[in-house]
């Protein structure tokens, strides 16, 4: 499975993006999949995850209530829409897929359950 995000960029403080991650290679409906960031000087951690029909996300709790996940398997892709975006919200985005998921509506919230990972694409938020 290869996954590629895109999305990232420069946004001032309250300001939104929405990053993508395309997946090839697989069985793109039988992953579940999760972002996790990687700020300065910080552990990779996690951010947020979906089951693999979408009917169960979960969130780490700075981002609830501002950054939702999505999926798309007709395309194949995984979505992070991201507002009221603060300045410790800077990191490298990733993007990640487990191959194998024992039930519909489980999600995952480490990185080590996580099978493929992406390159990563940078959000900054300035303030």
């Amino acid at each position: 499975v290869q996954l590629v995000e895109s999305g990232g960029g420069l946004v001032q403080a309250g300001g939104s993006l929405r990053l993508s991650c395309a997946a090839s290679g697989g069985t793109f409906s039988r992953n579940a999949m999760g972002w996790f960031r990687q700020g300065p000087g910080k552990e990779r951690e996690f951010v947020a995850t979906i089951s693999l029909t979408g009917g169960v996300t979960g969130y780490e709790d700075s981002v609830k209530g501002r950054f939702t996940i999505s999926r798309d398997n007709a395309k194949n892709t995984v979505y992070l829409q991201m507002n009221s975006l603060r300045p410790e919200d800077t990191a490298v985005y990733y993007c990640a897929a487990r191959h194998w998921a024992s039930t519909y509506s489980r999600t995952y919230y480490t990185p080590n359950e996580y099978d493929y990972w992406g390159q990563g694409t940078q959000v900054t938020v300035s303030s």
